[in-house]
């Protein structure tokens, strides 16, 4: 039952400790794998390998277990490696001598490598889709909000007036650039490695452009040896577009995290969105938030994990990219599920009114004051000067806040502007 079996069997310990979890991460490749066997048995037929026949069985077998991956009923149980290994079976229990011939001109290698990249892609895809309803829903609460003021900080020390929707907006341009990597890390995974084999090619008169084409990849790894390599270098990439995203989505975290304490009282959320403490009973803690910041930090290490892997491995494959594959699917599922959590909670917030005036917000508008004298017809450093001595003395008096008219401030947030700017997939 392994696709590489030559009659002997296999140390148990090492049976045991070469296939790992594999079993269970494939449940995430299974219809990918399906959807590359479609497509390498119609090549195989286009290029007289197989029969007419011999594909409508093949095709007939593969759309029976399509099936079963989508109804939850496919297994893949103890005895079979990996699911590259209980598809085959299934296919030749069914079909018979047709069911082997599946494995022509492919390698186990160039089977896994493909499937990965047609997970990668599609769920690429599906991150770039949520990322997006969770940007709409940033935008949509800071036009909500973006009359209400907020105290802007730098260095946790109260700074210059902000408001919610300086606060929102703020994050959803930033998913932009996120977006950007992701979009680049796409093209990355958009190639076909199919064809390369164990990466060095095939004697079988293969078509890759019918592959390439068939599986809608935009191109295809042309080299050989570089669709191998590509194994690692792909994964390296990923971890790096998805650990930029989470780097967004928990700063924000612990900027809700901030708010919602006492301390600073800006926001809140219904109780039902919050914990309680076992032993205090006042306690409204922001425990998805804080999951969501440990996640994505978590998530955010894997570039380096991936990095460490993969370094300084020569050309060709080797088995350690075996353990690529379970932290990067993990992180993927990770990902999405933070942002419909993310996204369900957010839209649920209970923004505050925040009184201004309190003392602790007393030079809030100091910058504002140095600049009501510079229109009046001070110089910058001599009014900086004054309202510099005012502070010191203790004379300072808050002044109103001017009106911030450029694009992108607390006046004029260009939401629009921002919102043309979310790159396509």
């Amino acid at each position: 039952m392994k696709l590489w079996d030559k009659g002997f069997s296999i140390d148990k310990r090492i049976e045991l400790f070469t296939v790992g979890n594999d079993r269970e991460i494939d449940m995430h490749i299974a219809k990918y794998d399906v959807i590359a066997s479609l497509a390498h048995a119609k090549m195989l037929n286009s290029t007289g390998l197989i029969s007419e026949s011999e594909l409508k069985d093949l095709e007939i077998g593969l759309q029976n277990i399509a099936f079963d991956i989508e109804k939850g009923t496919f297994k893949i149980e103890d005895s079979f490696e990996d699911v590259h290994s209980k598809i085959e079976w299934e296919l030749t229990q069914k079909l018979g001598e047709v069911g082997k011939k599946i494995h022509t001109a492919r390698s186990r290698n160039d089977q896994v490598l493909v499937a990965l990249q047609l997970y990668y892609k599609e769920n690429l895809k599906g991150v770039h889709q949520k990322v997006f309803s969770f940007f709409e829903t940033l935008l949509h609460l800071a036009e909500t909000h973006k009359n209400q003021l907020l105290p802007g900080y730098t260095h946790l020390q109260v700074a210059m007036p902000s408001s919610f929707g300086l606060w929102f907006s703020a994050y959803a341009e930033l998913l932009i650039d996120d977006v950007y990597l992701l979009n680049a890390v796409s093209k990355i995974v958009d190639q076909n490695p199919l064809g390369s084999a164990a990466g060095y090619g095939s004697s079988f008169p293969i078509d890759r452009e019918f592959t390439t084409k068939e599986m809608n990849f935009s191109t295809l790894k042309f080299n050989v040896v570089a669709a191998q390599m590509s194994r690692g270098k792909s994964e390296r990439s990923i971890a790096a577009a998805l650990g930029g995203l989470c780097n967004t989505l928990a700063r924000f975290s612990m900027d809700i995290c901030l708010y919602m304490s006492q301390n600073f009282s800006f926001i809140s959320f219904p109780d039902e969105l919050t914990t309680g403490s076992s032993i205090m009973p006042h306690k409204k803690n922001p425990d998805v938030f804080e999951l969501i910041r440990g996640k994505c930090n978590k998530i955010q290490a894997l570039q380096t994990e991936m990095i460490l892997i993969t370094n300084n491995l020569p050309s060709g494959y080797h088995r350690d990219f075996q353990l690529l594959k379970e932290n990067m699917i993990n992180a993927f599922e990770d990902v999405k599920n933070i942002l419909d959590i993310f996204n369900f909670t957010i839209q649920q917030i209970i923004v505050k009114e925040i009184d201004l005036n309190d003392e602790k917000y007393h030079y809030l508008f100091t910058v504002d004051s140095i600049n009501n004298l510079v229109t009046e017809g001070m110089s910058f450093r001599e009014a900086y000067q004054k309202i510099g001595g005012e502070v010191q003395s203790g004379a300072y008096k808050a002044s109103l806040g001017k009106n911030h008219t450029h694009i992108g401030s607390i006046h004029n947030l260009g939401l629009e502007d921002i919102r043309k700017k979310f790159p396509k997939y």
